[in-house]
C-alpha cells in the first residue's frame, strides 16, 4: 500500500483504545484494591497506561472494561487526571475474553458505523510509548492486524505433558506476544461472535482467538520493558524503570511518552 493511500485511510478511520481493566490482583497479593489501581510514582497504574492513549494524536477514543464495582472509582480518577478521550466504561465479564468482548461492543457504539481500528490493551501494561501505538495502527491499516511482540533473550523450549522437551525453536524466529493487539473492529468482533456461537469463552488473548479463526497475524516489535504488572516483582520493576527514565541515567535523554 502506498504512503498516500495509507494516510488517506488513517484520516478516515477511528482508532479506538480498548482497555481491559478487569483483574482483581490475586497474584499481586493486594487484597483491598485491584492491581490496576495501585499507585506507582503517586499515580495509579491504569492512569499511567491511559495517558499514553490520551497523548497520542492518532488515538481518537478510548473505552474501558472494568471490574464493575470499581467503575465509580475509575470515573473519579479519569476526571482527576483529565483523561478526556474515554467515551465509555463498561463492566467486565466472567473471563478475560468476555471482558474484551464487552469493550469491543462499546467500541462499536463509539465508532457509530465508521471504519475503526481497535487497539486492545491491558490496563496493567503501562510501559508502552506513543510510537508503538502509532505503529500498531499503521500495521493494521496496511496488513489487517498488529500483534505487539517482545524479543526473546533466552532459549525457548516446547515441552510435552510429562516435561519432556519436544522442540527448541530458533530464538531469532521466536517472540513473546504482548499488547496492544490491534485489528479492524469488524474483524475482531466477528471472531468474538463466532467464538460465542460455539460456546468458547476462555481464549487467553485476542491473538490466540484470531489465529484460531484463520486470520493472518502480523507482528510489531515493542519495547523490551513492555511488561504486564501482575506480581510484586513486576511492580518494583516498573518503579525502577520509571525512576531510571526520570533520572535519564540509562537512556541519555528524557524518555518518550
Amino acid at each position: 500500500m502506498h504512503t498516500k493511500e495509507l494516510i488517506f485511510i488513517m484520516n478516515k478511520t477511528k482508532n479506538i483504545g480498548v482497555i481491559f481493566a478487569g483483574g482483581v490482583g490475586s497474584r499481586m497479593r493486594s487484597k483491598e484494591i485491584p492491581k490496576q489501581f495501585l499507585k506507582v510514582h503517586d499515580k495509579p497504574i491504569i492512569i499511567h497506561t491511559l495517558e499514553h492513549f490520551e497523548q497520542n494524536p492518532d488515538i481518537s477514543d478510548v473505552v474501558i472494561a472494568c471490574v464493575e464495582e470499581w467503575i465509580p472509582y475509575l470515573k473519579k480518577l479519569i476526571y482527576k487526571y483529565r483523561i478526556e478521550k474515554v467515551r465509555k466504561i463498561v463492566a467486565g465479564g466472567k473471563t478475560g475474553q468476555l471482558s474484551i468482548y464487552n469493550g469491543l461492543c462499546a467500541a462499536n457504539e463509539v465508532a457509530a458505523g465508521n471504519e475503526a481500528v481497535v487497539l486492545i490493551h491491558d490496563g496493567v501494561r503501562p510501559l508502552i510509548n506513543s510510537k508503538l501505538l502509532s505503529e500498531n495502527i499503521n500495521c493494521v491499516v496496511k496488513n489487517g492486524s498488529a500483534i505487539t511482540a517482545g524479543i526473546v533473550k533466552e532459549t525457548i523450549v516446547v515441552v510435552d505433558g510429562k516435561g519432556c522437551i519436544e522442540q527448541v525453536p530458533s530464538r531469532e524466529q521466536s517472540r513473546v506476544a504482548k499488547a496492544p493487539q490491534s485489528f479492524w473492529l469488524k474483524d475482531i468482533l466477528s471472531a468474538h461472535e463466532k467464538a460465542l456461537s460455539e460456546n468458547k469463552t476462555d481464549f487467553i488473548d485476542s491473538c490466540t482467538l484470531m489465529k484460531n479463526y484463520g486470520y493472518t497475524l502480523y507482528m510489531v516489535d515493542g519495547p523490551y520493558e513492555n511488561i504486564k504488572i501482575t506480581t510484586p516483582d513486576d511492580f518494583y520493576t516498573m518503579r525502577a524503570i520509571l525512576d531510571a527514565k526520570e533520572d535519564a541515567q540509562i537512556y541519555g535523554f528524557e524518555g518518550e511518552n
